[in-house]
C-alpha cells in the first residue's frame, strides 16, 4: 500500500471526526512534515482537505477525477481485482495495455483506467466513443481458471456486476442484453469486451474491458448513435460521481469473479437471467455470413446463449450479434 493510499484511507475512515497528523505519521512511520507534503499534493489534485488544531485533517470534498490511490483506498484490503490500479490521461485502448502488460508478467487483478481513449473498441470491431473525463473506460487483467469455451462466463459476471453497481449508485434500473450490453430505457449505456490469449485447453490471460457512458451529453454522441445510445447523466438528470461508481463496480466485479473461480457461476447466472431482456424473446442471430431466427431460452453452464430455432432445434450461441425481433 502506498503512502498516499494509506493517507486517503485514514481520511476516509475518520469521516467528519478528522484524524490527527500525529496519528497518521505514527501509523505510517513517517514524519508529520511528510504527511503535510502529501496533503498538499492532494489539495493540488483538487481534494478539499481541512486542517485544524483540534480536529486534525478532514476530507471535505473530492474531485470528479480518477486517482488510483484514492480508488484503492476505498476498496477492501483483501481483494484481487483492483489491488493495483493505473490511470492514464489518454491511451489508444485499455485492453491493448492489459494484453501488453500480461505478456510481461503483470499480476492478475491489475486495473487500468483511461480518461480518454483514441481507439476505444466494442465487440465485432466497433468503435466506442470515449470523450475525456466523461465516462469510465477501463480494463482488468485476469488469469481465470477457465477453458476457452467457458469464457462467456466472464462477460456474464461483468454485465451482472455493472448492472448492480449502476443501480446501487444511481438508483436507475438497467437491463442486460446478451451478451455484453447494458441498456436503460432501451438505449445502450455500457458494454463489455472480453478478449483472451489462450491455448487449446486453458486461458493464459484475459483482458476484461468495460466502457460506461457516465456524464456524456447527447451532443457528445455522433448523430447516428443518438437514437440508440445514452448516458447515466442523461437518464438520471444530473451528473454522476465517476470515482464512486468505479469503486462500486470494482467491488462487484471482485465479488462475482471470486464466485466463478470457486465454481459458483450458476449463482451469478440466476441474477443475470433476472435482468436479461433477451431471454424469452424472439431474436435474430448474426454470425459471419449468415443469420437465423429463434427464441432465446436460457444460458448454459458455460455462459452460452441457448436458442430454439424456427425448426425446433436448440442452438448454442457463443459469439456473433443478437438483435431483438418484433413479434410477428
Amino acid at each position: 500500500m502506498t503512502t498516499l493510499e494509506s493517507i486517503l484511507r485514514a481520511l476516509r475512515g475518520a469521516g467528519d471526526q478528522g484524524v490527527a497528523g500525529t496519528q497518521v505519521s505514527s501509523a505510517l512511520g513517517i514524519s508529520r512534515t511528510a504527511i503535510w507534503s502529501h496533503i498538499q499534493e492532494l489539495r493540488q489534485l483538487g481534494y478539499d482537505i481541512e486542517a485544524t488544531s483540534h480536529r486534525g485533517y478532514r476530507l471535505l470534498r473530492v474531485p470528479d477525477s480518477l486517482l488510483g490511490e484514492d480508488l484503492m483506498s476505498q476498496l477492501p484490503q483483501e481483494r484481487l481485482i483492483g489491488r493495483s490500479i493505473t490511470i492514464y490521461r489518454e491511451t489508444a485502448s485499455t485492453n491493448l495495455l492489459v494484453d501488453q502488460r500480461a505478456m510481461h508478467g503483470e499480476s492478475e487483478g491489475w486495473v487500468v483506467f483511461a480518461e480518454s481513449q483514441t481507439r476505444g473498441r466494442g465487440r465485432l470491431g466497433r468503435s466506442w466513443v470515449s470523450p475525456a473525463g466523461k465516462g469510465l473506460w477501463f480494463s482488468v487483467l485476469l488469469r481465470p481458471p477457465l477453458r476457452p469455451p467457458e469464457m462467456t462466463q466472464l462477460t456474464v459476471i461483468s454485465a451482472t456486476a455493472l448492472s448492480r453497481a449502476i443501480r446501487q449508485v444511481t438508483g436507475l434500473q438497467p437491463e442486460i442484453k446478451w451478451p455484453n450490453d447494458i441498456l436503460i430505457q432501451g438505449k445502450k449505456v455500457a458494454g463489455v469486451l472480453t478478449e483472451m490469449s489462450a491455448e487449446t485447453d486453458r486461458v493464459s490471460h484475459a483482458a476484461l474491458g468495460i466502457g460506461i457512458n457516465v456524464n456524456l451529453e447527447a451532443s457528445d454522441f455522433p448523430s447516428e448513435l443518438q437514437p440508440v445510445a445514452t448516458s447515466l447523466q442523461i437518464e438520471k438528470g444530473e451528473p454522476i460521481h465517476r470515482s464512486t461508481l468505479a469503486v462500486a463496480l470494482l467491488k462487484a466485479l471482485d465479488e462475482d469473479y471470486a464466485r466463478i473461480c470457486k465454481g459458483s457461476f450458476q449463482e451469478v447466472a440466476r441474477e443475470w437471467a433476472d435482468q436479461c431482456i433477451t431471454l424469452g424473446k424472439r431474436v435474430r442471430i448474426h454470425q459471419l455470413d449468415h443469420s437465423y431466427l429463434g427464441v432465446a431460452e436460457s444460458i448454459d453452464p458455460e455462459g452460452a446463449l441457448m436458442i430454439r430455432t424456427e425448426h425446433g432445434e436448440l442452438e448454442r450461441v457463443t459469439g456473433g450479434d443478437v438483435t431483438l425481433e418484433k413479434e410477428p
